[in-house]
């Protein structure tokens, strides 16, 4: 997990996706608490979702 702010996040777009791309990871992004997070993380998560 890694946790940026707005700023940092808008300044750095490129290496914050392709941190949780690469990593299969998540940014929490400051301003109003976002989450970015990789695709595939993202489905394995709303597999866990709808499977239970």
């Amino acid at each position: 997990m890694r946790i940026v702010s707005f700023t940092e996040a808008r300044n750095g777009l490129k290496s914050v996706l392709d941190h949780v791309v690469n990593d299969a990871d998540y940014a929490i992004i400051t301003r109003r608490d976002a989450v970015v997070m990789s695709m595939d993380h993202y489905n394995s998560l709303m597999e866990t979702v709808h499977s239970g």
